[in-house]
């Protein structure tokens, strides 16, 4: 039987590396807004169409209410010349912050690492 490694866990250091520890990281929806949408003078409406997405799916992730997706984060590589993987890291970091910070992560934090058996 596997037994209990005394090591760190190593995801949750490397992870906590990049993310902020006091505030979220920005949301997706919130880079569009700010960095796209208002210096380029679109509206959302206007961006759902050049993206053939609906104006409630793009309103719901400019609201910071819906993750980008990979489908979203390819259309806005697309028609925004940033990577899928930009929009991407953007919703992981979001995530993984609310998972680290959120009601789950004292559950999380008990689970028992395995570790090769000696």
């Amino acid at each position: 039987m596997p037994t209990r490694s005394k090591s760190p866990i190593t995801t949750s250091h490397d992870v906590r590396r990049r993310l902020p520890k006091k505030r979220p990281p920005i949301h997706p929806g919130e880079m569009l807004l700010e960095e796209f949408l208002k210096p380029l003078r679109i509206s959302q409406s206007e961006l759902a169409v050049r993206l053939g997405v609906s104006f409630p799916r793009l309103n719901e992730i400019v609201r910071g209410r819906r993750s980008v997706t990979p489908d979203t984060a390819l259309r806005l590589a697309r028609v925004l010349g940033m990577s899928a993987d930009f929009w991407l890291g953007l919703q992981q970091d979001w995530d993984l912050w609310h998972a680290m910070n959120g009601p789950g992560a004292e559950e999380i934090s008990r689970l028992e690492p395995i570790s090769s058996p000696e």
